[in-house]
């Protein structure tokens, strides 16, 4: 940044003789640096009138202000439709690096040090085609784990300590997808309520990291040890070369509507920060209470200078935007996928291998973006999108389908849409961006767990006080004869394999799977789908599995090293048909019988059985090809293996149908030979022979 920046150096800069402070407000007529006491947070022992310049920012500088000063602001302005200042009222500066609570609802900024010794650790860059990412509560994936010391279970040295590191990389999983981290409220409803905002979508300051997710020792000690203890935490992560992705909630703040809790952004400048009509009102594309302008420069900077700040003194690898087409609105509340943030976030040169993922879509008019993200331009990387598309067919083709064949002896749809889903989503992303634009996942921190999907019709809710009226209807589940536990052995194995097939389409499609943290091992919240506000063993992870469970963590991890171990699993590009491409999986495509498969077959609700040949074209791995077989019908099938170019023999690497996985040497099998394909399953092979250039056929 240059010195002619206008919003440069906001929040506290620290010199030898003392500090200053920098803060946006185009509306205000006042604005007051006030001071506490050490030892007392709620005894103010100075005030200092800020001075605006030309551009809307005021600056107070003390030589009070240095690091470890509890500090405030106070901001009076005029009455206006959008203003909603209180003089009285002792605000967050939005660039505070550190927070301390006062009483049951007020917060004093604090002065932190930057710096910490990273020693060797560096980020591991994981490639996108070798990425998976773990999605996981920072307090929930250690808080019952009894390899950990009780004082640092929940903790961020809890998701720090060797336990769960092994955990992980034993897993196979390449990053880690914390849910928010940045400091968060409960809502004001919840409260009221005896509940708490356990998944933390409430932000209330976007530098500073949750103190709760400290240890308590840390938290005794006060801001400086909290950052420290966030800071080895992702050192030891990238030690071990795990990534840290960070779910980012930027589309809205924690002061909710109107009547909300005034904290920081509304009663510094609430026509600046927040989306409002002509009278005043607040905008809302949330849901949430308030929408942040993105419309304005001003946010836009904020958010770039969070991420900045997270990306490179917090070395964090990447950030889940939450309702990211919320930051793609202009001035005109539409979205645009060349907004000027969307833009500037991939080609900002402080951000450059940055792992950037979209939750494409808000509750707004126009909402729903799925695909339209910016693409590669130049040097730069293109957006990821979470891909809701993949998530729902793959959740009819294994379950609600099922149900409907079950009721009226025939599924409603056929294979084509569940292939284009399992090939990378071609017809969502354009040729430029390719597979690994497409986040894949089954389940998210927000819905069913995957054991769930396979257990449960309708959603059980009641324990979050909302009448059961939260969370979404529309699940794609199927509960296979009985709704939630079962002792009928049936139901049990028709439902574990469910999960192994969900799981496998999950890790054995094209683009970036994302796991949900237990899903590995069928973790259940008894039909809650929407547990946010359940910080309890409902949503903590287990570390006391049964035999069941231990079987499908070792099934999640054989999928995971198969993954690894098959470049055609993992292409970066889509192929094009009579060419070459490099890092792209030539595919083709067979029925039963072993013939490639016509548009009669690829369309026809009667034909749920295909043989799908992919065949790597890599740059710097060896060639390799792989025969996937999915049948989507409860009775058993024959199949007949392809006589595909090239081919000699297939080895059986894995086998929905087994509740184990394969660990003898695969048996291999030539070319035609009839295999038996259980009901409702997948069998993934290794084909086996030499490279053929010009593949006949490709999707």
């Amino acid at each position: 940044m240059t010195s002619t920046d206008p919003l440069r150096n906001l929040g506290v800069r620290v010199g030898p003789h003392g500090g200053e402070l920098r803060v946006f407000s185009a509306s205000a007529d006042a604005m007051e640096l006030c001071l506490f006491d050490a030892a007392d947070p709620n005894w103010m022992v100075k005030a200092v009138p800020m001075t605006r310049d030309a551009n809307g920012v005021w600056v107070g500088r003390s030589r009070s202000l240095t690091v470890g000063t509890r500090y405030a602001l106070r901001v009076s302005g005029p009455n206006a439709p959008a203003n909603s200042f209180d003089p009285e009222a002792l605000l967050i500066d939005p660039y505070a690096r550190g927070l301390v609570r006062v009483g049951s609802d007020g917060w004093r900024s604090v002065v932190v040090a930057d710096g910490f010794d990273w020693g060797e650790a560096r980020k591991p860059g994981t490639e996108l085609d070798r990425t998976v990412i773990y999605e996981a509560h920072v307090k929930g994936i250690s808080k019952l784990n009894p390899d950990i010391p009780e004082e640092l279970r929940g903790s961020y040295a809890g998701l720090a300590h060797e336990s769960t590191i092994r955990y992980l990389k034993e897993l196979g999983v390449t990053a880690v997808e914390l849910l928010p981290v940045h400091a968060f409220v409960s809502e004001q409803r919840l409260i009221q309520e005896g509940l708490t905002n356990y998944w933390g979508y409430n932000t209330l300051n976007f530098f500073t990291p949750h103190i709760p997710y400290a240890s308590r020792a840390a938290q005794a000690a006060g801001p400086e040890a909290v950052l420290a203890e966030f800071k080895g935490m992702v050192k030891l992560l990238h030690l071990a070369g795990i990534e840290v992705i960070l779910d980012v909630v930027y589309n809205h703040t924690a002061e909710e509507g109107m009547e909300g809790p005034r904290t920081s952004f509304r009663g510094i400048d609430n026509a600046t920060y927040y989306r409002h009509d002509d009278t005043g009102a607040y905008i809302d594309v949330t849901g949430c209470g308030n929408t942040v302008d993105f419309g304005n420069p001003v946010p836009q900077r904020l958010v770039l200078d969070s991420l900045r700040y997270w990306a490179n003194e917090m070395q964090i690898d990447g950030f889940r935007f939450d309702l990211a087409a919320t930051l793609g609105r202009g001035t005109d509340a539409s979205f645009h996928r060349d907004h000027p943030l969307l833009v500037a976030a991939q080609s900002d040169p402080a951000l450059q291998g940055v792992k950037l993922i979209a939750e494409p879509w808000d509750v707004g008019l126009g909402g729903w973006q799925t695909g339209n993200f910016p693409g590669p331009t130049g040097d730069h990387a293109g957006w990821s999108e979470w891909n809701d598309r993949y998530r729902d067919r793959v959740r009819n083709f294994w379950l609600a389908d099922i149900a409907e064949a079950r009721r009226n002896g025939q599924a409603p749809v056929g294979i084509g849409g569940f292939a284009t889903r399992l090939a990378g989503s071609s017809n969502t992303f354009s040729p430029d961006r390719g597979p690994l634009a497409s986040v894949n996942f089954v389940t998210a921190h927000d819905g069913f767990t995957m054991a769930d999907l396979t257990a449960y019709d309708v959603k059980h809710n009641l324990g979050n006080g909302e009448g059961n009226r939260d969370g979404t209807d529309n699940n794609r589940s199927f509960n296979h004869g009985v709704e939630g536990p079962t002792h009928d052995e049936g139901i049990l194995l028709a439902r574990a394999k469910a999960i192994r097939n969900l799981m496998g389409t999950l890790l054995l499609s094209a683009g970036v799977p994302m796991i949900t943290a237990g899903d590995e091992y069928g973790r259940s919240q008894r039909g809650n789908n929407n547990a946010y506000c359940q910080d309890s063993e409902l949503t903590w992870l287990s570390w006391l599995r049964t035999r069941e469970q231990r079987e499908l963590h070792e099934t999640t991890k054989r999928l995971l090293q198969l993954r690894r171990e098959n470049p055609a699993l993992r292409p970066v590009r889509y192929a094009v048909s009579g060419q070459t491409t490099p890092n792209a999986s030539h595919m083709d495509w067979y029925d039963a019988t072993g013939q490639r498969m016509d548009d009669e077959d690829w369309n026809s609700p009667e034909n749920r059985t295909l043989q799908y040949l992919a065949a790597s074209t890599p740059v710097t791995e060896e060639f390799n090809r792989i025969l996937l077989i999915v049948h989507g019908v409860e009775d058993d099938v024959e199949v007949s293996l392809p006589l595909a170019p090239g081919v000699t023999s297939y080895q059986l690497l894995w086998d929905s149908a087994t509740e184990v996985p394969i660990t003898e040497e695969p048996t291999e099998f030539a070319p035609g030979t009839t295999r038996l394909v259980g009901g409702t399953s997948m069998q993934l092979y290794r084909a086996n022979g030499p490279r053929v250039e010009e593949p006949e056929a490709t999707v």
